[in-house]
């Protein structure tokens, strides 16, 4: 039994506010990929303030850990330009200020390019892969590591934990189903793969990696370069997992 899909009936959607529903004729043409957009949502105003609470905690996180950066690297005589070199130096700040941003174009009104492109479902999927990488990396590979308290705690876990679910639930029952297709999948690798390179680059440079696993001083390149294999592997399953479900599993978690 066949059922119609407001999601693959519209093309372009009027933004959503937390104040009203969204409302598109049904009868317009099926969208391309390259023009697709978040079209009429049922739900509207529950999925924008999900996003809308999603792109608070992200930024909360982002500017706490700014700050804690910040004061460490003080603390031991470098400047604040050192402590944002040592911030942007973490995969888990970087993808935090991706999720910030593009929940944010989804939480509130806007018709600029900057919010169209976040509003695109293939672009929100991949933020919210790289936020599920980011979550699962840490808590399999560096939790035990470290344990925080009080007040960083809290951050650690936003950063770590919070978003990445809550991110996964947006995407579950919020994001449109689209089209997918090897080009635009392939470039979901270009933010990981850069990560990687310029870390390493930086690395050579300076001395530091922020991450064990890719900590060229202990490991050497052969060990390093193994361990990004895998890491690129784990992540490349994740996004099959995602695109199967998006392709297949959307009845199993009450997508449209």
């Amino acid at each position: 039994m066949t059922h119609a899909d407001p999601y693959r009936d519209s093309m372009l959607a009027e933004p959503c506010t937390i104040l009203h529903f969204c409302r598109l004729p049904m009868s317009t043409p099926e969208p391309t990929l390259s023009a697709e957009i978040f079209p009429d949502q049922q739900l509207s105003t529950i999925s924008c303030m999900l996003a809308l609470v999603i792109a608070a905690i992200s930024w909360f996180a982002l500017s706490a850990q700014t700050d804690i950066t910040i004061d460490r690297v003080l603390v031991h005589g470098m400047t604040v330009m050192d402590g944002v070199a040592r911030l942007s130096s973490y995969l888990t700040n970087l993808t935090i200020l991706l999720s910030a941003v593009g929940f944010s174009a989804l939480a509130l009104p806007g018709g600029n390019p900057v919010s169209r492109f976040f509003r695109k479902p293939q672009v929100i999927t991949a933020i919210v892969a790289y936020m599920i990488f980011v979550g699962i990396a840490y808590n399999l590979l560096l939790r035990q590591l470290w344990q925080p308290t009080g007040f960083r705690a809290l951050v650690n876990e936003s950063l770590h934990t919070v978003t990445p679910l809550l991110s996964m639930v947006y995407w579950i029952f919020f994001v449109p189903r689209f089209q997918p297709s090897l080009k635009k999948s392939v470039l979901w690798l270009i933010y990981p793969l850069s990560y990687l390179f310029i870390t390493l680059w930086r690395g050579g440079m300076s001395g530091f990696y922020p991450y064990p696993f890719i900590n060229v001083n202990e490991l050497g390149y052969p060990h390093v370069l193994l361990n990004a294999a895998g890491l690129l592997a784990g992540f490349l399953m994740l996004m099959g997992l995602l695109i199967v479900i998006n392709e297949s599993g959307k009845t199993l978690f009450l997508r449209r």
